[in-house]
């Protein structure tokens, strides 16, 4: 099992070179956009104010991205999937717990659709061919996810998944599933990661990447 975010966030002074080295030669295809169609089936969404939980590999550069999207008033790392007695870091890195690494959206549906969001999240957030990894991270808690929030997210959802499915956008198969739980935030120092932290190896080799390639794939929806 392959922690490299982990182990780079406990390195210091010369060890963190060492780090950078290690995450230099796993591909993905998260650091590029992959060109996917908008969602097909769109379902009215009432109010101002809505949540997203998804999870795609380390919550960090989940984050890094979806703070990055107009319409998006928050973005909080944290876990789902499992139970609140185990919704920690070293409970969750155990790798034995149900929990997967996940963001919640907050986002005003007038600015930004969950349908947009999901398209983000397919294409250039993480890679969803992937089986319970994420570039250099390995373990079930790295898997593809969605925690839809109600029925209508759900619906969108297992929708769009099989229209990517069936466009064969990818290369491979996509293996994101569709799951239930709930979300707990993660701890204060995974908040904000990167941008508290720019100049992290792991931020540096695998999510300034991601945000760049968001950024020129998505022009009209960054900020």
């Amino acid at each position: 099992m392959s922690r490299g975010i982990h182990f780079g966030a406990l390195l210091v002074g010369g060890g963190l070179a060492i780090a950078s080295l290690m995450f230099v030669n796993t591909p993905t295809h998260a650091e590029r956009a992959v060109a996917i169609a908008a969602p097909k089936v769109t379902m009215p969404e009432p109010g101002t104010s809505a949540t997203a939980v998804l999870a795609g590999g380390c919550f960090w550069g989940m984050e890094a991205v979806f703070e990055r999207v107009k319409g998006v008033s928050s973005v909080v790392s944290g876990y789902a999937g499992g139970t609140a007695a185990t919704a920690n870091y070293d409970d969750v890195s155990s790798e034995a717990t149900a929990h997967a690494e996940a963001i919640r959206i907050t986002y005003d549906p007038r600015k930004v659709s969950y349908g947009t969001l999901l398209r983000i999240y397919f294409s250039v957030a993480h890679d969803p061919t992937q089986l319970n990894r994420q570039g250099p991270d390995t373990g079930l808690s790295y898997r593809s996810a969605i925690f839809p929030q109600t029925p209508a997210q759900r619906a969108m959802a297992q929708a769009y998944v099989a229209q990517l499915a069936k466009s064969r956008s990818y290369a491979k198969p996509i293996v994101t599933k569709i799951e239930t739980g709930k979300f707990y935030p993660a701890e204060a120092y995974h908040q904000d990661f990167m941008q508290k932290n720019p100049r992290h190896p792991y931020i540096v080799r695998w999510d300034i990447p991601k945000v760049q390639a968001f950024r020129a794939a998505f022009p009209t929806l960054a900020r």
